[in-house]
């Protein structure tokens, strides 16, 4: 087997060579047009091992189920809490609450963060229950969309695996137990100041705890605060303060933005404000298509690892960190705020950037990601200031973060403390330090110093088995709360449902140390923001209106001025050099779902692909291809990793335009201590990570093993050879022929045309709008109750996904020209070939021209996928549903569970626009245009997708397909897609073309 591998990785290689042009492809694999593709390409549809062969055990499907479709584990529990009511106001359904209709959804707003910022949700309750979360349309840094890890927090409350009762030494005990031995401990502390008691938590942007911390301090003079985030943002906040010699936080307006450079910018994917940050970059890129050419922005990208940034650049730059930070001190000296010897070996289109965003001064900026240095960040400042992007394209506001501090020089701190034996009592708040801490630190080893320890979680993890007491922590949406967003802007957090497991919250811990015994979440968030509202008004007024619209009016940061030091170049270091020949840099980077490991127990994350390299179910080394072909490896080789940390074993994963000669280690899998969804997934990153290289370790070696592991990658799923599949062109062509993107369709069909008098759905997703996030794939899987499958199931093709994301590229393996992102769901066909093959009737057109399912009809002989030249339908082995009443909490119950057999698709969330009718004929008037809005177009934050009737021709959907860039795909096949798409554009810089 193995020899058959390295004979095919030999072929494919020798394929590669001297390949390039404007061709679009999805792998390296299909680039060489390697003969073992090509047979997949033509075959239409991968061939399906035997189904005998593919069996999977009970316990392993029960094991995925138990939290791919959560265990509620309680009966009926009321939505008194959401209501705005106090946590024992929330009782089970004894008598029908008033205003509630079966059936009939009600929402109410709240907030879930990530890394302490709070993106607004409105929670969607049936029958008193959440059952899936939305964007809040009123909340600046959500607009009403979401990404998938929001997504997954509803999959993270009915988690089966949550932690379930108070443990001390890892046996059960009681809660007053616990309670009595914190209070106990009070007069000692008290006598000593706190001499001794610390204090652990991740970022804290809540104003209400963090007065709570200030009052303990008060109390406790002696008391420390520690903060610890794995994937945080020191390197942001220390530039801040080596250009502006205080804190600040940056708030970017990429709307008003013209030309943008992005220096592995987490501007799309992960930075705080990144859901708002995509929505106004997506506006401004449709500006040609909506008629104004001149205000289309252009965007420049160059990194290390490939981002979604990089991915809509206009220009992207592959470069290893040393050259990016290389490149920020040329585009310093180029721009006047760094000395001219910068410049010496600034790379050939450097020029062409800084005079750009010259070009454009109030209009341009630049944005560096966390992975940049201090170094890096302060620069980004001084050029920003060059370019007169302050109060243009960017703000400076008070940090959101309270009482900011250096992350990990904190946790550094409090180690030592432990160590030293002058720690006495250690509270940990929602942290995971056992797991996440640098490894040159030896967390583990220094907390077994401290006497008491105390761990507030909402999983027993790796942290919580080392300490002396474990407190089950309250999900977000169990309990009451408040958060900032990236600008400021305050949410209160209403808990939607009574908690499941009798969680506390980090209020009501904290409020333990005060004395209190029997605290009480809802009066302590209550008091505290009534007498925040003294002078602003009725007080009870503005409280409720703050729970009904899920924004504090007024709440934002306060704008500061500031500006960089004049001497900022002189105090800065020199770019490092680059590393001798041959050596290699490991970078460290969170993986996008599972972030620093807490979401690693959620199904949905695990199985949903990753940008780029379309892995599932684990991590893997990952290598530029042409640093594989140095090192002699292929994808799933096994290599040993050494560093001077230590060393670990890794299969080996090749990605399209990554830096050569580095390798990243995305960290947040090899959990041991977790639930059973995420034990054991993946290699744990963290054990070669030190605390003085966070995200970049020089001095790397690896060392072949001989073996291989096999890796669920999807790139090679659903394959289709077309070269129209996606359509693009620059800017320029555009203007010369507004048509490009338009082909001669068949002029006569066999079918005779159907009329659709009432309505004729239809949807219009932009390439030009798509940055690739995945978060319709997650909004699908929640709407309509998608099973994970597991490792075993996508290895063999049977992932379940309904709307997938196609990754194509264009020019050289190694840099690309251009990566373009295709959402793929079903194209609900006026002449659906999968129809006409089904024998027993079970696809078929309804209506409104939908390509629905009969579910009870369907037999299993997927002769309709074999016929569907998309491939788009994906097919039943098991029933994951399995048979387990308790499953049903987390459904959404207005759509189907499917059994095992069955084939199932993209519906158009017909239960939707189901709903809709219902509520239009009820109000006896037709159904208006924005009335139904599908679960992808609704998460989408770059609002790539639209959906309405086409009938209307004043619908939002009609004008887009209107467009001349509107193009349906495989449509000489005489399909007649309903689901149409509009061509990508491309505003690149002629000065780069040329160069």
């Amino acid at each position: 087997m193995t020899e058959r591998r390295e004979e095919l990785a030999r072929r494919i290689e020798g394929r590669l060579a001297g390949r390039s042009g404007r061709a679009l492809w999805r792998s390296l694999e299909e680039l060489s047009r390697e003969p073992a593709v090509v047979e997949l390409l033509r075959a239409e549809f991968p061939g399906l091992p035997d189904l005998a062969e593919a069996r999977v055990g009970r316990r392993r499907l029960l094991e995925l189920m138990g939290a791919s479709f959560a265990l509620a584990g309680l009966s009926g529990c009321g939505p008194g809490e959401a209501a705005g009511d106090a946590a024992d106001q929330a009782i089970p359904y004894v008598a029908m609450p008033p205003g509630l209709v079966p059936g009939v959804a009600r929402h109410f707003a709240t907030a879930v963060t990530r890394g302490g910022y709070a993106d607004g949700v409105l929670a969607i309750h049936q029958m008193g229950r959440p059952v899936q979360l939305e964007g809040n349309p009123e909340h600046p840094a959500s607009l009403g969309a979401l990404d998938p890890i929001i997504q997954a927090s509803i999959l993270d409350l009915y988690d089966p695996d949550r932690s379930r009762m108070v443990l001390t030494a890892g046996r059960a005990a009681s809660v007053n137990g616990l309670v009595k031995a914190l209070v106990d401990r009070l007069p000692a502390l008290g006598a000593h100041g706190g001499d001794g008691l610390r204090l652990l938590t991740g970022t804290v942007t809540s104003p209400t705890l963090a007065g709570q911390i200030a009052a303990l301090k008060q109390r406790f003079p002696a008391l420390q605060w520690h903060r610890w985030e794995a994937d945080g943002r020191d390197t942001v906040r220390a530039g801040a303060m080596l250009a502006f010699g205080r804190p600040a936080d940056t708030v970017l307006h990429l709307d008003r933005a013209k030309t943008i450079l992005a220096v592995e910018s987490d501007v799309l994917d992960s930075a705080p404000g990144h859901l708002r940050y995509a929505r106004d970059f997506a506006r401004r890129r449709r500006a040609a298509e909506e008629g104004r050419p001149e205000e289309m922005s252009r965007l420049y990208a160059v990194e290390s690892v490939p981002t979604l940034a990089g991915a809509r650049a206009d220009h992207r730059f592959a470069a290893r960190p040393d050259e990016v930070e290389a490149v920020v001190h040329a585009l310093a000296a180029e721009l006047g705020v760094g000395p001219a010897e910068w410049r010496q070996g600034a790379p050939g289109w450097l020029g062409a950037v800084a005079r750009d965003l010259s070009a454009n001064r109030g209009a341009a900026l630049v944005h560096a990601g966390p992975a940049q240095s201090a170094a890096v960040h302060a620069l980004v400042h001084a050029i920003n200031g060059a370019l007169g992007a302050p109060g243009h394209t960017v703000s400076y506001i008070e940090p959101v973060e309270a009482d900011p501090v250096d992350h990990g020089e904190s946790l550094k701190g409090l180690v030592a403390d432990m160590a030293a034996g002058r720690v006495d009592t250690l509270l940990i708040l929602g942290s995971n330090p056992i797991f996440t801490a640098p490894v040159d630190l030896d967390f583990a080893g220094a907390l077994g110093k401290v006497p008491l320890s105390v761990h507030l979680g909402t999983a027993v993890d790796e942290t919580a088995m080392l300490c002396t007491w474990h407190v089950p922590e309250a999900h977000e949406l169990e309990r009451w709360g408040d958060a900032r967003a990236f600008d400021g802007t305050v949410t209160i957090q209403q808990p939607q449902i009574k908690p499941l497991w009798g969680g506390w919250s980090p209020h009501e811990l904290l409020a333990v140390f005060t004395g209190e015994t029997r605290p009480d979440g809802y009066a302590i968030l209550r008091a505290a923001w009534i007498e925040r509202f003294q002078g602003k008004g009725d007080g009870e007024r503005l409280w409720a209106d703050a729970l009904r619209t899920g924004v504090v009016p007024d709440s934002a940061a306060a704008p500061v001025s500031v500006s960089p030091a004049s001497d900022l170049a002189t105090r800065l270091p020199p770019a490092p050099a680059r590393p001798d020949g041959g050596t290699l840099t490991a970078l460290f980077r969170p993986d996008p779902w599972l972030r620093d490991g807490r979401f690693a127990n959620l199904g949905w994350l695990q199985e949903l692909p990753r940008p780029f390299t379309t892995l599932t179910w684990d991590n893997a080394l990952l290598m530029a291809p042409a640093t594989a072909e140095r090192l002699g490896l292929q994808n799933e080789d096994v290599v040993e990793v050494r560093t001077a940390t230590g060393q670990l074993r890794a299969p080996v994963w090749r990605v399209t335009g990554h830096a050569p000669d580095c390798v990243t280690l995305p960290f947040g899998f090899g959990r041991k201590v977790v639930g059973r969804v995420g034990r054991g997934v993946g290699f744990d990153a963290f054990r070669l990570r030190p605390l003085d290289h966070l995200w970049q370790l020089p001095g790397v070696e690896l060392r072949k093993t001989g073996e291989t592991y096999r890796l669920a990658a999807t790139q090679h799923h659903q394959l289709i050879d077309s070269p129209d599949v996606v359509r693009h062109a620059t800017l320029d062509e555009f203007r010369q022929d507004p048509g490009f993107a338009k082909r001669k369709e068949p002029e006569h069909s066999l079918y005779p045309d159907y009329e659709y008098p009432r309505n004729a759905w239809g949807m219009a997703i932009n390439l030009n709008s798509c940055i690739g996030c995945s978060a319709c794939t997650a909004a699908c899987q929640g709407e309509n109750n998608i099973a994970v499958v597991g490792k075993e199931q996508v290895l063999r093709n049977r992932q379940l996904h309904w709307i997938r994301i196609d990754t194509w590229y264009e020019g050289e393996a190694e840099a690309p020209d251009q990566t373009y992102f295709q959402p793929m769901p079903c194209m609900h066909c006026e002449n659906a070939p999968c129809e006409v093959v089904c024998p027993v009737g079970a696809t078929m057109h309804d209506a409104d021209g939908l390509n629905v399912m009969v579910y009870n009809r369907c037999v299993g002989t997927r002769f309709c996928s074999n016929n569907c030249p998309y491939k788009v339908r994906r097919f039943n082995y098991f029933n994951y549903s399995a048979d387990d009443n308790r499953l049903s909490q987390s459904w959404n119950p207005d759509v189907s569970v499917r059994a095992r057999g069955v084939m199932e698709k993209c519906t158009y969330c017909i239960q939707r626009i189901r709903n809709a009718r219902i509520t239009a004929d009820r109000e006896n008037r037709p159904i208006r245009d924005g009335d139904v809005k599908t679960a992808c177009q609704q998460a989408c934050p770059a609002e790539a997708i639209v959906f309405g009737d086409l009938n209307d021709k004043d619908s939002a959907v009609s004008r887009r397909k209107a467009s001349p860039l509107d193009y349906g795909v495989l449509t000489e096949l005489n399909t007649k897609p309903r689901t149409t798409y509009e061509a990508r554009l491309r505003n690149p810089n002629p000065e780069i073309q040329e160069v």
